[in-house]
């Protein structure tokens, strides 16, 4: 049953295979972005606006450790996808049990690392003076989960390599909802403050491994590792490593991004800066959820059609990727550039206790965001070729190019801009710097994948 589902991936007519692919991932990053959307504005409300810089500061840190495991995962599944459109079975079983060992191995050893330089970590990512004490409560606490999370990431990714977009699915909603319902509890029950939020979100990955761990031992996965499988093995952990580079380096450059964000927003204007920041961090993460669903339905749909060598399925899935993309990205343009003061509104807390620092923190952010937000996604509706471009060349096994557009937005364009232009023209040259990069990293992608698909798929 499940050996008919993987196939499928190569025999259904492309639009509706991507369809089927995309709404499940859709939904599954919706559910989670939701949660990390209003996970932000129950700690707005609830806690208060200095939490929610507290927060970000701490994601640069958990999320490089998680990505780790997307990485692997990422990484190994393209290896996956393509064993089983070529009728290997025992190299994905092979490559399934090396990325679990080499998961558990690699963020566990992050995790000590993390905690044992928690103090000069924290400032390092903009966690300073009023930020720091309850930054450094919610860091310690989600780090403790964060091997647990990565496993999750590693494991949805397999599960989307299968062809099972529905199961993937449920297992990015299950940690959403039970982050938002023990944030209710611990937060607004129990008065937890950030210790409650920390608990709330360490408690969903929890939550998370156990479905994933459920699907794996459960008849519905194909992949049954034995014991013999987890020995790491030379050149499958060469090939996951240099694929899996890829989404590693992403997450590296997106860590090196919020560090220098943050100090320069701080320097620029305190915590209320790192403040606006943090929320259009949220609708970046919210706001391009079908996007970023339709790369992922993409992913497993090149891959296996790659590795059988139905290149005209290559090329169409490209095309018709690209397109479901960017109409997709143009809505949420339109949205963002109508409804920017509303959005923000949305974070900030109305409590009648508020301190005087509190209240000019929210002023500071209805001042400055709804600017900011226009202008970070003015670029919105041509990011999907520069999405989809660099999944592509992962999808297909080339480490060297997809490295190297993945990089093209943050490393090649945005970190320069943002290190140049605030010099000259303050906090917007921050906020212009984001479609600047959208810009040119696009035409740079398109380039590459034209020259690709002229020259390797015909």
């Amino acid at each position: 049953m499940a050996k008919v589902t993987s196939e499928q991936l190569g025999k259904e007519p492309i639009g509706p295979l991507l369809i089927r692919q995309a709404v499940p991932a859709s939904i599954g990053i919706l559910v989670m972005s939701l949660n990390i959307l209003v996970d932000t504005v129950f700690v707005g409300n609830w806690i208060g606006s200095i939490a929610i810089a507290a927060i970000n500061v701490v994601l640069p840190v958990s999320f490089f450790i998680a990505a780790l495991g997307m990485a692997i995962g990422i990484g190994g599944s393209s290896i996956i996808s393509r064993a089983l459109g070529a009728d290997h079975p025992e190299k994905a079983l092979k490559t399934f049990g090396n990325q679990i060992t080499l998961t558990i191995l690699i963020t566990c050893s992050m995790v000590a690392l993390g905690l044992y330089f928690v103090d000069a970590l924290i400032p390092a990512f903009g966690g300073k003076g009023d930020i720091f004490d309850p930054a450094k409560i919610y860091y310690k606490i989600v780090l403790y989960g964060v091997p647990f999370l990565a496993l999750c990431m590693m494991g949805n990714t397999v599960i989307r390599a299968e062809g099972k977009p529905k199961f993937a699915m449920i297992a990015m909603i299950i940690p959403s909802v039970g982050n938002l319902v023990l944030d209710y509890v611990f937060i607004y029950i129990f008065d937890w403050g950030m210790h409650g939020a920390a608990w709330a979100t360490t408690g969903s990955y929890l939550l998370c491994f156990g479905y994933i761990l459920y699907f794996f031992l459960s008849r519905n996965s194909e992949l049954k590792p034995g014991w013999h499988h987890l020995g790491l093995d030379r050149p499958i952990l060469s090939e996951i490593g240099s694929l899996g580079f890829v989404t590693l380096a992403r997450q590296a450059v997106t860590s090196i991004t919020y560090l220098l964000l943050n100090n320069i927003l701080f320097n620029l204007g305190g915590e209320a800066s790192v403040a606006v920041y943090a929320i259009i961090g949220r609708m970046l993460m919210f706001a391009l959820f079908p996007v970023f669903g339709v790369t992922q339905g993409f992913l497993p749909i090149a891959g296996f059609n790659y590795g059988a060598r139905k290149y005209p399925r290559v090329k169409e899935s490209i095309y018709t990727a690209v397109k479901y993309a960017a109409l997709v990205a143009t809505g949420v343009f339109v949205l963002l550039m109508v409804f920017p003061a509303e959005i923000a509104d949305l974070f900030l807390s109305n409590r009648e206790d508020m301190s005087a620092a509190e209240i000019a923190a929210n002023n500071f952010v209805l001042e400055h965001a709804p600017a900011a937000m226009r202008w970070v996604f003015a670029a919105t509706p041509i990011i999907a070729l520069q999405l989809i471009g660099a999944a592509y060349f992962q999808a297909i096994g080339k480490a060297t190019p997809a490295l190297l557009l993945t990089l093209t937005r943050q490393g090649f364009f945005f970190i320069p801009l943002i290190l140049i232009l605030p010099n000259y023209l303050g906090e917007l040259g921050v906020w212009i710097s984001f479609p600047i990069a959208d810009f040119l990293s696009t035409v740079v992608t398109g380039y590459f994948l034209k020259r690709e698909v002229d020259r390797e798929l015909v």
